[in-house]
């Protein structure tokens, strides 16, 4: 006779409480750990600050002080505003090229052939290894910073993209094309809903990516941005500074890539239901 576990309705309603006090519990243990390294002095507080240090520096980088304003000039929430500005400027042209470049690619194959070794290379390139050839071609002003996230985004976009109108359904297809449906029909009601779900990954992919180049983006004529906050903090071993940006960086890519996994969510419903 063989024991079965039902798994009664309240255990079922725990479940989700338990996940959810998980991150935060992580962050708790996280902070103690944090604390007692640097307590012990295990290395200089120059390398390892307190966290209550960073947090000062934090309030001191939000607030007026002294009649001296945040970080050199400006709040951290102005920092972080254009940050983001250059962010969401680079990663529209860089996401809108490579998903139409995709879905041509997905469509003919011989473009994909052309095409897709070159978007192999620049994905993997670093971005501090153009970065310098764009401010050479563009200057230090808002130019190549949108330039180079933008070139950050699009392969990511376009690769998975591709992928996505490649993989559609070839049943789907040949039952449109049976029904009387132009390629172009075909492309629209048939290819692009099957590819939305691939097409989304891809474009929190290429997100992540450009936000994880807006350091690079920023080390040239970076003030005000988060960026040019934990370059111009680094060269003073402004260790707090520095990890008050990388914070501000990392939680802010939290809530966007939230806000995409939402909008995933309204726009692609059907998505590990069929």
């Amino acid at each position: 006779m063989v024991a079965v576990s039902i798994r009664t309705p309240a255990a079922h309603r725990r479940i989700p409480g338990v996940r959810a006090v998980l991150p935060l519990l992580s962050v708790v243990v996280f902070l103690a750990v944090w604390q007692a390294v640097a307590v012990a002095g295990i290395w200089n507080e120059i390398f390892v600050p307190r966290p209550i240090t960073v947090w000062r520096a934090a309030v001191e980088m939000s607030t007026v002080h002294d009649d001296v304003v945040g970080y050199q000039g400006y709040l951290l929430w102005e920092h972080l505003y254009m940050t983001l500005r250059r962010v969401l400027a680079g990663v529209v042209v860089g996401i809108v090229l490579g998903v139409a470049l995709g879905v041509a690619m997905g469509t003919f194959g011989w473009l994909r052939s052309i095409l897709e070794p070159w978007l192999t290379f620049l994905r993997a390139l670093p971005p501090l290894a153009y970065f310098f050839l764009l401010v050479i071609w563009l200057g230090i002003d808002e130019a190549p910073k949108i330039t180079l996230l933008a070139l950050a985004a699009l392969p990511a976009a376009a690769i998975a993209t591709t992928a996505a109108v490649a993989a559609a359904p070839i049943a789907l297809v040949a039952a449109a094309r049976a029904l009387g449906a132009t390629r172009g029909q075909v492309l629209r009601d048939v290819v692009l809903p099957a590819a939305l779900p691939e097409t989304f990954t891809g474009v929190r992919l290429a997100v992540g990516i450009a936000y994880s180049s807006v350091v690079a983006a920023e080390l040239f004529n970076g003030l005000p941005g988060i960026g040019g906050v934990v370059k111009d903090a680094s060269n003073y071993n402004n260790t707090p500074v520095v990890l008050v940006g990388i914070a501000a960086i990392g939680l802010s890519g939290l809530a966007i890539d939230g806000l995409l996994r939402a909008a995933e969510r309204r726009t692609v419903p059907w998505r590990g239901k069929i």
